[in-house]
């Protein structure tokens, strides 16, 4: 089986300064799967560029393998930190290990966790009209079971 570590050394050899691994897996039928993203997003060749930097690296005739090499897409979970920071001052979607489910514009993101923004209509005791109330919650990576970024097209 391909050592995933050299994998990784690879992959990280090829990416530039703003890209990052969002994940790398390798099956015991050695099927290679590459998920890199950038904070500025990332092009197609650049996925081909890590992908032919790494099968030329690797020896098919000492051991065969499959390789992808791909950036998540818009609808799948973040993986890593470095999605929180790159979605920052976006909408994202967040449910909690307690499973309260969260949506609102991700204001920081650093390495200890996030702070998210939401905003719900409440309406205060006595009052006749619902208002806004807007709420910081500064949460931890370890208190968040998913996340991901909210698609709008307006």
């Amino acid at each position: 089986m391909i050592d995933k570590n050299l994998i990784e050394k690879l992959v990280k050899k090829r990416l530039e300064e703003d890209q990052f691994i969002v994940g790398i897996s390798v099956s015991e039928s050695n099927r290679i799967d590459i998920f890199i993203d950038g904070y500025s997003g990332l092009s197609i060749d650049m996925c081909v560029a890590v992908s032919r930097h790494v099968e030329h690296s690797l020896d098919r005739e000492n051991e065969d393998f499959s390789l992808q090499v791909s950036s998540p897409g818009l609808s799948e979970k973040f993986r890593v930190k470095e999605q929180y920071i790159k979605y920052k001052g976006k909408a994202i979607e967040i449910v909690t290990i307690d499973d309260t489910e969260m949506e609102g514009k991700l204001l920081a993101a650093d390495d200890a966790g996030i702070v998210l923004e939401t905003s719900v209509k409440e309406k205060p005791e006595g009052a006749k009209k619902k208002i806004v109330v807007v709420k910081e919650h500064h949460l931890k990576y370890d208190e968040i079971k998913s996340a991901k970024a909210v698609i709008s097209f307006k």
